[in-house]
């Protein structure tokens, strides 16, 4: 028997959908409670936003509780840096992380676990039964594939499979506007020291310039991060607005009017500012990358009042305190809420819950919450965090053989706490 023909005539226990840093939190966390498990990826390689959107560093997941670093993303994440760090693709205390190295190591862990992943499959369709899915179809080389599972999880970033069930869902903000897309690139053989000494200098430049109408990028200031390359920055500036993540037309405009940003900042940069005279343009990320697209109407939204006060949910399944950080969705400015050091809120069991699916859990950014709220828990140590929440919940429902809103939330939060999880509670 053909290997295509195995893995499409069993039944899995769990199937993911999106091998994200998310996707794969789920899967092994749900493998090492037993279940089979099959990732399904529109990519090439596993780990999501570094390798397809060139996301980086690690936004910070921590706060100070009695004078000492206290950690808010652990079990799976943890782990995760430590592979990362072992592998060489990542530093304690910088956050700055290596795509290639974030592809190999996951790469080596599915395998090691005995999760089966399957590449350059794009979910096409699901089936189902009322409010029990059955299985997804998924557009491949080999044409479209049917896979049947008992259970799901949505770690598509975009609850692409949710929406495609029936699901109730919203659109960023009330008026429909997300926060901007952005195509992240790098710049390599820049003379580091000079560009540090005036930094300050080239925002300036570059605030002049766009009031001069010389550059029509309308962030407000150039957002650059270190990388582990020595002379290589890892730019996080292009800024779309007012167009539709989830719209395949505005996304194509999207991706161009970026790349013009692109080139348009290079030559800023490259021309005006110390440090990048022999600078050289390196590549852009495979996609345009979007920090706010869909969310689900979830059996808890999760709001900004919820975060601000810390709220300690009795089904908490995570814990964060980034940033409020919200990117203006129609121009220049970005908005931020700092929580106070020592404080955290907590993410409740019920918002990866979507309505109208038994069997199915979301996880990731597209979780049931306000567009405040989102603008927070989207960062990746914070969506590890909900992968491995929604994986060990899917095993414990697995083990009874009942629904993911069945499951005994407190043998959840145990089961996370035992395996490393901080669930802020």
């Amino acid at each position: 028997m053909s290997i295509l023909r195995e893995m499409t005539g069993k039944v899995w226990d769990l199937i993911v959908v999106g091998g994200g840093l998310t996707g794969v939190a789920a899967a092994v966390a749900a493998r090492r409670e037993g279940l089979d498990v099959l990732i399904v990826e529109k990519a090439g390689f596993l780990g999501g936003a570094p390798g397809t959107l060139l996301i980086n560093p690690f936004m910070p997941y921590a706060t100070t509780v009695d004078g000492k670093r206290f950690e808010l993303s652990r079990g799976f994440f943890t782990e995760l840096r430590g592979l990362l760090k072992e592998a060489g693709g990542y530093v304690d205390g910088r956050e700055d992380i290596h795509e290639e190295y974030v592809k190999l190591v996951l790469d080596r862990l599915v395998w090691k676990e005995g999760i089966q992943p399957l590449f350059h499959a794009v979910l096409c369709g699901v089936e189902q039964e009322g409010e029990h899915l059955t299985a997804v179809r998924v557009v491949t080389k080999a044409g479209i594939l049917t896979f049947r599972g008992r259970y799901f999880i949505d770690a598509s970033g975009d609850a692409a499979l949710a929406v495609m069930a029936g699901c109730p869902y919203h659109l960023g903000r009330p008026d429909g506007l997300c926060q901007p897309m952005t195509l992240c690139f790098r710049i390599g053989n820049v003379d580091i020291s000079t560009f540090q000494k005036h930094r300050q200098e080239m925002q300036e430049k570059y605030k002049q310039f766009q009031a001069e109408g010389k550059i029509k990028n309308p962030r407000e200031d150039v957002l650059i991060f270190h990388t582990l390359v020595d002379g290589v920055l890892h730019f996080n500036t292009t800024r779309v607005v007012k167009h539709d993540p989830t719209d395949p037309f505005d996304v194509t405009e999207a991706e161009m009017i970026a790349r013009e940003q692109m080139f348009e900042m290079y030559d800023f940069l490259k021309n005006n500012c110390p440090g990048f005279e022999h600078s050289q343009l390196l590549y852009s990320a495979g996609e345009i990358g979007a920090r706010e697209s869909r969310m689900i109407d979830g059996e808890y939204l999760l709001t900004e009042t919820d975060l601000r006060d810390c709220v300690q949910f009795e089904d908490a399944i995570a814990a964060g305190n980034y940033d409020i950080d919200i990117h203006n969705p129609e121009g220049s400015g970005t908005s931020h809420y700092y929580f106070p050091e020592g404080t955290w809120y907590t993410i409740p069991y019920r918002s990866l819950q979507p309505r109208g699916a038994d069997n199915l859990l979301v996880a990731g950014r597209c979780i049931s919450s306000t567009h405040e709220a989102q603008a927070s828990y989207r960062i990746m140590p914070i969506v590890v965090t909900l992968g491995q929440a929604a994986g060990t919940a899917v095993a414990l429902a697995a083990r009874d053989d009942i629904g993911v809103k069945e499951i005994d939330v407190r043998k959840l939060q145990e089961t996370l706490v035992q395996n490393g999880a901080f669930i802020g509670i």
